[in-house]
């Protein structure tokens, strides 16, 4: 073989090698995989949570205004049912109306007691700028690891349909903060169903279908309309604060605690089930225990800022005091209020004390 040829076969060899060699501007070859992109977790709260892309581009929230750290639950009250007294029997002593929206329902399906979810009374005070709605409980842990929501309800034309929802989701914190609330709103007046109060089941309307606030993404005109906080004690409270701006100085107000369905598009919850369907925490009923309406607790509505009729749709109820004599020696003690029983003192008669908003707390006093 002469030389001329020798090197005419290494020339061709060493071109075909080249061709299948990676070019060297940084690029991947076509059979190299590119990696995927780095996707950041949030922590779980429901079952159906997904992660979210990582972002470093969203915009802080400017807060304008913060709700006071002084402000109490003292105030206007109403009172809820203690089911803790009858929970080893695993049932409610009674407050569950189904046909009425009324629940009594902190147990799970297979009647097991959550006292985090069970509401013993709420209070509403405010200054200023804003209603501070407080919402105590009978236990107290609002972080329970269940995934516990809580809420404030607002009727603003007092007709018995809720014109918005004020939602938080857990984690909860002393301090005040945006994140993790939200306000819903109902723009088509289906929450109360075809009916304001009663069950319209099975209704399959949008509840409240139009978020105006998230405190997570900063989604609002005003970023300061709604915050949450709790405390922990004896009994822990978990404290809304609301823009005066957003719901006026006259409506209705209810608040619920919600760890099965938490679901605002599917508000009012008796009229998404038959009563058959979502069972009772009354075992006294036919229904029987809890299907497919558990974990749930929320309260009557009460007044504020008018006189109401007595005809308000989910209005708490008003009882008429018995009438009596004058008051004897020692009946009127103002600081003894009662949510059920009978005065005992000879003479006094169930009075409504005028601090306190549910028509169901009396103190003995004379006519």
């Amino acid at each position: 073989m002469t030389k001329k040829l020798l090197f005419l076969i290494t020339v061709i060899l060493l071109i075909s090698m080249a061709c299948n060699l990676p070019l060297f501007n940084g690029a991947p070859s076509p059979q190299q995989p590119t990696a995927p992109p780095v996707l950041a977790t949030v922590p779980a709260t429901e079952s159906n949570s997904t992660a979210i892309p990582a972002s470093t581009d969203a915009p802080a929230v400017l807060h304008v205004v913060k709700p006071s750290d002084s402000a109490t639950s003292t105030g206007v009250f109403v009172y809820d049912v203690d089911t803790s007294t009858t929970a080893p029997e695993k049932r409610a002593p009674y407050g569950d109306s189904y046909d009425i929206n009324r629940f009594e329902r902190p147990f799970q399906q297979d009647m097991t007691y959550i006292p985090d979810l069970d509401i013993l009374n709420f209070g509403l005070t405010n200054d200023d700028t804003f209603y501070y709605v407080s919402i105590s409980l009978v236990g107290t842990n609002p972080n329970n690891p269940l995934g516990i929501d809580y809420g404030v309800e607002v009727d603003t034309n007092h007709d018995g349909f809720g014109d918005y929802l004020i939602w938080a989701r857990p984690p909860y914190d002393k301090p005040w903060t945006t994140n993790n609330v939200q306000v819903w709103a109902d723009k088509n007046h289906d929450t109360g169903g075809l009916s304001a109060e009663k069950s319209d089941a099975p209704f399959k309307g949008d509840g409240y279908e139009t978020l105006i606030f998230d405190g997570n993404t900063g989604q609002s005109s005003d970023p300061d309309m709604a915050w949450v906080r709790t405390n922990t004690g004896k009994n822990s409270t978990v404290q809304f604060a609301i823009k005066k701006s957003l719901i006026g100085s006259s409506f209705m107000i209810g608040v619920i605690a919600d760890a099965g369905l938490k679901d605002p598009a599917k508000f009012d919850y008796n009229d998404r089930f038959t009563e058959a369907d979502a069972g009772s925490p009354i075992k006294s009923k036919q229904y029987y225990p809890l299907k497919a309406l558990y974990a749930v607790d929320n309260t009557c509505w009460e007044a504020y800022g008018f006189k109401p009729t007595g005809y308000e749709p989910k209005l708490c109820p008003r009882a008429e005091p018995t009438p009596g004599v004058k008051q004897p020696t020692g009946c009127q003690n103002p600081s003894q209020y009662h949510d059920q029983g009978s005065c005992t003192a000879a003479g006094c008669v169930w009075v409504q004390n005028t601090n306190v908003i549910a028509a169901v707390v009396y103190h003995c006093a004379a006519p």
